[in-house]
């Protein structure tokens, strides 16, 4: 049996076609590069380009927030100065109405008082305990004291003569009274001179010993002269120093 003998197949051998093949391959991949990073290109250029402008949006909305927060610190401030201008004013008006009703109700007692002395009334006439008032001093048990004396009618004549004040009270459960003079540095005598025509103040200061507790004063007022008259008083401790 005979073998077949194997076909050739002869091909022309072109060196030149191959580098050319290579060359085109290498000028599409260079091309599409090109085109690639053009479009990458021109897509960064307009995300950059957004993103400028989402920037500058952005410090001008920050530019307007501060402005406006700005005036409105500055409107608060001003608030805040109007409101505290507006509280003193009202303070300071009602300080000066207090002040002048204070100031009235004085005027008024005065009026009331110089009336009693230049118009009396049928029963109250001739040397009178008109007022004593008390007011704390700075230590616990130290007061300020003022006695008025008046003469109700009659004042073409001075009066004169000698009243005595006396403070009844407790000291350690029992009864005690204590003569002003042994009170106040600023009474000398037992019974304190006056002279007067229409009204006489007499004012101290008075200090009570440790324990002694104050319940009432007695004030005992006497003239001198050919119809001595005599009038007194007593005040309780507790209504002179509740005011």
């Amino acid at each position: 049996m005979s073998r077949k003998k194997p076909e050739y197949v002869v091909v022309r051998h072109q060196p030149g076609r191959v580098w050319w093949g290579l060359l085109v391959l290498i000028l599409c991949t260079c091309a599409a590069a090109a085109v690639g990073y053009q479009v990458g290109q021109t897509q960064g250029d307009e995300h950059f380009t957004r993103v400028l402008q989402s920037r500058d949006a952005l410090l001008a909305s920050e530019a307007t927030l501060k402005t406006r927060l700005m005036e409105a610190e500055q409107r608060v401030i001003q608030l805040e100065r109007g409101r505290s201008m507006d509280t003193q004013a009202l303070n300071q008006a009602r300080r000066s109405l207090t002040e002048l009703e204070t100031t009235i109700a004085g005027l008024k007692s005065d009026l009331t008082f110089y009336k009693t002395i230049m118009a009396p009334s049928a029963v109250s006439k001739g040397l009178q305990v008109d007022q004593l008032t008390i007011q704390p001093a700075r230590g616990e048990q130290d007061y300020a004291f003022k006695l008025v004396l008046t003469q109700v009618g009659g004042n073409k004549n001075f009066i004169s003569g000698v009243v005595a004040v006396s403070v009844m009270g407790l000291r350690h459960g029992e009864q005690e009274i204590i003569a002003l003079r042994d009170l106040s540095p600023d009474i000398k005598d037992l019974g304190v001179k006056f002279r007067f025509r229409y009204f006489q103040d007499i004012e101290g200061r008075l200090s009570f010993p440790e324990g002694f507790e104050p319940i009432e004063v007695q004030v005992v007022a006497k003239s001198q002269g050919r119809r001595p008259t005599q009038s007194e008083r007593t005040f309780d401790w507790h209504e002179l120093t509740e005011s």
